[in-house]
């Protein structure tokens, strides 16, 4: 065993790829960033897609000057790990190449879906109350809507994959998996981490014929071998094992040390989640499934706001252009500027509050976003920070049902993503969720994750738990403010509690128009 092992991994975020060499106390002893330019591109009003190959550009070139500059690192690594977005996937040839753009998690499109599943299955989900759900989960898979706009594309397309199953190929030449990185539209039995076998119930939603599926490797098993070519165009050593982790959100909860039922994870990124680890499988709402953990034998029960944090770079993009100037003397960001405001306006923004629905959930299909309570005393700063609210409301929405199923209240939360970075937010949290927020010793919690999870599979540590003793270290924690606390809970329960259920219809009538009109 090597005196001083490393973990190499790779963490695709919606916006950049970070590479990184962590040693087994938690240190990130070198991390190399790339930005992606661009992000993505729209052919149309919300489409969000990206070449698939742009990733992996990015990602060598990271690698790259990673290890040029650490080359006395690199005889240390024990294995890798590669960690991605989700929900995101890729058409691929006869010879696993791309033949279109990868359809991100971002995009907004929908199907018809035309496509008509058996009466038998259909009457099935009629009885249990399914049908809306199933109907919203066939309308959001990319597969229907290639097939209906993109005959000849579905034609051509021998393997569906997630852009994740990609990026390991790439590396490897394995066209394998982990289930936990295959959180979204495609055909997994997630309870039992396994496909599901063709003319099964919940599989045929998707309209994915199992040939067409990657192989699946567990938490904590080799997918593969880093090919040599790959490793020679970076200065790798030859060998290193590539082993099965989980997708971004759930290494996320890994590096926060969260895997316990009675503690939370929040994730404030381009999309925000609060997640709850359990040994048993428990759906954290109805007909919405827990997801593999990125380590053996867990599942993370998920709650996700759409578009999340993503809303506060769409905020400042259409209310703060006048800071860029400022921004850039300051040397900052106009978030940052924005967030050095929150103080001014007081818990509750003064009553007005945000339903920040940017996107139909299984559970609300109709849901549109809505911000209620407006006066002649409201600014900026009310809405930046009402936004800010908003998100963690429908986060706590989310953890009351995630609590009612597995039956066992949470006590505190862990935070992580770009948000936790404020300490303000991090106070607004504790505040709306009446529970001690705490941070770990780094920001890079999913790369932290990935590499707890490889060591652990690498046998460096006994277990999870140890590596998780080892490596995740709580710094500052935030305590609520009962005042404040107090505040909260009554626009909570009062008003923001009560906006859906009064504004389901109106919804329903502005989806309506938009058909009519766009």
């Amino acid at each position: 065993m090597k005196e001083n092992p490393l973990v190499l991994t790779f963490d695709f975020g919606t916006q950049s790829v970070r590479t990184a060499l962590i040693d087994k106390k938690g240190n990130i002893l070198a991390i190399t960033k790339k930005a992606y330019d661009p992000v993505y591109f729209s052919k149309e009003k919300g489409y969000a897609e990206q070449d698939p190959d742009l990733y992996w550009d990015f990602a060598m070139q990271a690698l790259k000057e990673l290890i040029s500059k650490n080359q006395a690192f690199a005889s240390d690594i024990i294995g890798a790990s590669i960690t991605t977005f989700r929900d995101s996937s890729v058409q691929l040839d006869e010879n696993n190449k791309p033949i279109r753009p990868c359809i991100l998690w971002l995009d907004q499109r929908m199907a018809q879906a035309k496509e008509k599943l058996p009466f038998t299955s259909k009457l099935a989900f009629a009885l249990v109350g399914m049908t809306n759900t199933i109907d919203l989960n066939r309308k959001r898979t990319v597969a229907h809507w290639i097939k209906e706009n993109e005959p000849d594309i579905w034609s051509k397309t021998k393997k569906y994959v997630n852009i994740s199953t990609y990026l390991t190929y790439k590396l490897t030449g394995e066209l394998a998996d982990s289930p936990s990185s295959l959180t979204g539209h495609y055909p997994l039995d997630f309870k039992h981490r396994k496909w599901y076998k063709k003319g099964a119930l919940k599989g045929d939603i998707f309209g994915i014929n199992p040939r067409m599926l990657p192989s699946l490797k567990q938490p904590g098993e080799v997918i593969g071998v880093i090919k040599d070519d790959v490793a020679d165009s970076v200065g790798l050593p030859h060998g290193i094992k590539l082993y099965s982790t989980g997708s971004d959100k759930a290494c996320e909860t890994v590096g926060l040390g969260a895997l316990a039922k009675d503690v939370g994870a929040i994730s404030y990124g381009t999309a925000c989640t609060i997640e709850v680890s359990n040994q048993k499988y428990h759906e954290p709402e109805k007909f919405l499934p827990a997801y593999p953990a990125a380590v053996p034998n867990w599942y993370n029960m998920d709650v996700q706001i759409y578009r999340g944090y993503w809303m506060l770079t769409w905020f400042t993009k259409n209310f703060a252009n006048e800071l860029v100037d400022e921004a850039k003397l300051q040397n900052t960001t106009k978030e940052e500027i924005l967030n050095s405001h929150l103080s001014d306006v007081p818990p509750g923004s003064d009553g007005l509050v945000l339903q920040p629905y940017w996107g139909p959930g299984l559970s609300r299909p109709l849901a549109k976003g809505a911000i209620i309570g407006f006066s002649d005393i409201h600014t900026r700063s009310h809405l930046y920070r009402a936004i800010i609210e908003g998100i963690a409301y429908a986060l706590k929405e989310g953890l009351e049902g995630i609590e009612k199923s597995q039956k066992h209240k949470v006590k505190r939360l862990m935070i992580s993503g770009g948000g936790s970075q404020n300490d303000q937010i991090c106070q607004i949290t504790a505040d709306i969720f009446n529970l001690p927020v705490s941070r770990v010793q780094t920001y890079e919690t999913t790369s932290l994750g990935a590499a707890i999870a490889t060591f652990v599979a690498a046998g460096i540590y006994d277990d999870v738990d140890d590596a998780i003793a080892a490596m995740s270290h709580t710094t500052t924690t935030f305590e609520p403010n009962p005042v404040a606390s107090q505040q909260y809970k009554y626009l909570y329960k009062k008003v923001y509690l009560k906006m859906y259920p009064q504004l389901k219809d109106v919804y329903k009538d502005i989806n309506i128009f938009n058909k009519k009109h766009r």
